[in-house]
């Protein structure tokens, strides 16, 4: 729902294919802050989920910690080695929006530790130490490390996660508040991650985050009941998206994606869609002529789809990924080898009938790998880790898990491959000791897994 302030009424949005949102009664509140006192205050980040809280009220607030040397590893524990009070609490992200923050005159100590503690030049550096959750800490220990903490310099490369129940407040009378989304403005986050969310919501995050209709680069949703309606919306609005995501999303069709997509995007995620087939990938191929990027997870996608990319797509496209695409077979390999020869990185992984024959045509074709995934292909054997070896010279990475009829004979024409950096053989129950011994002489080779059950002794390994 639209946000109320100071009982201005905010317009009704006006139908957008259908689409109408109904506002709320004036009631007076303003909202809160999305990084402090709502259900999104944990502000996940695309980084590992545990959030350390060791900062209690009393250490928040002072400023007579010691700085650590920028020249050792640092940690909140660092910052936070003065004891606190018995009675203090643990402090997580949930920082109230009334919360009284103190100012540099008001922390204890000697004026030069307070000035320390406030001094913009060394926060800027001490802070490159920290992971994401740890800022997201510090950044409520007063306003001057917030200030410092917000410069999008210490969020580059993060994308926020933000489900659809901590898009709202619940005020007092039930109705549903739209958060603010300031604070992330402020950092200049250019990608979001919306997991669970409708048309409407869409709307409100469009209307709401003050970057969305140029400052948004990249879009994943997941989970998530968006229609043709809202897919159209989204698209036409935030004119800035140029790398799109659709995990799971079962309520858009092929139609959709024929009305919606635009020429500017460059990469394309469509995973566990029910309705994406052989349309779709015709829809892709002529709606998106810039096209550098596809990963496609779909079932119903057949050998013809792959003929439908264009010459300039041929051009442009350097990373195809056709995960558990079930239908394609050498045929559609056929197709996908000459309508994109410049190909760099290419999965094919759980396309379990590609036999092989079909990577004898990678191989020959495709020139240019740098990386071929081809797990979980039951049909490979060791003639096309052969073609791989005699032909593909510049890759650099092979992923062969779940390819049960690999075995050390394989191992041994990979062997020659001087630029092969990493092999994972995971579950290749047929690789032994011996076909270890092959790879010794690899010099070039940096990264071999071989997790999963195999006849492999711990002699062989220690090799």
């Amino acid at each position: 729902m639209s946000n109320q302030r100071n009982g201005d009424t905010k317009p009704p949005c006006l139908p957008r294919n259908g689409l109408v949102k109904i506002p709320t009664q004036p009631n007076g509140l303003g909202s809160a802050s999305i990084t402090k006192g709502t259900p999104a205050v944990k502000n996940r980040l695309c980084q590992p989920s545990s959030v350390p809280a060791i900062l209690s009220p009393a250490l928040a607030h002072r400023s007579d910690l010691p700085i650590p040397s920028l020249a050792s590893p640092l940690s909140l524990a660092t910052l936070a080695s003065v004891s606190s009070p018995p009675s203090a609490s643990l402090v997580g992200l949930n920082t109230s929006e009334g919360s009284e923050q103190p100012s540099p005159e008001r922390l204890p100590g000697s004026p030069s530790e307070r000035q320390l503690a406030v001094d913009e030049k060394i926060l800027n550096r001490l802070f490159w130490y920290f992971s994401a959750c740890e800022k997201c800490v510090l950044a409520q220990v007063c306003k001057a490390w917030r200030r410092v903490l917000y410069q999008p310099k210490f969020w580059v490369g993060l994308t926020p996660v933000l489900h659809t129940k901590e898009l709202y407040n619940i005020l007092p009378g039930g109705e549903k508040e739209f958060v603010s989304l300031q604070g992330f403005a402020v950092r200049g986050f250019d990608g979001f991650c919306l997991v669970g969310v409708s048309d409407l919501d869409i709307c409100e995050f469009i209307d709401n985050y003050p970057l969305s209709k140029k400052g948004v680069k990249s879009m994943s949703l997941k989970r998530s009941t968006i229609t043709d309606a809202g897919l159209e919306v989204m698209l036409e609005q935030m004119q800035g998206v140029v790398r799109l995501e659709l995990s799971g999303c079962n309520d858009f069709t092929e139609a959709g994606l024929w009305s919606s997509l635009n020429a500017r995007i460059t990469a394309l995620s469509v995973s566990d869609c029910i309705n994406v087939a052989d349309d779709a990938i015709a829809a892709i191929s002529q709606l998106l002529p810039n096209l550098t990027e596809l990963n496609l997870q779909a079932y119903h996608v057949t050998d013809t789809a792959l003929a439908y990319f264009t010459a300039k797509q041929g051009y442009t496209t350097h990373t195809l990924r056709l995960n558990s695409c079930w239908e394609i077979t050498n045929h559609g390999v056929v197709n996908m080898v000459h309508s994109l020869p410049n190909l760099s990185v290419l999965s094919l992984s759980g396309c379990s009938k590609v036999t092989d024959d079909g990577v004898e045509l990678v191989a020959e074709n495709l020139r240019k790998l740098r990386s071929l995934d081809l797990s979980w292909c039951p049909r490979i054997t060791d003639m096309a880790l052969e073609y791989i070896a005699c032909d593909l010279h510049k890759l650099e990475e092979l992923v062969l898990d779940r390819c049960v009829r690999i075995t050390d004979t394989g191992l041994s024409y990979l062997s020659t491959m001087s630029s092969l950096r990493s092999l994972y053989l995971r579950w290749c129950c047929q690789v032994q000791d011996f076909g270890l011994k092959h790879l010794l002489g690899m010099s070039s080779l940096r990264l071999l897994s071989l997790a999963g059950e195999n006849p492999l002794s711990l002699p062989g390994i220690s090799g």
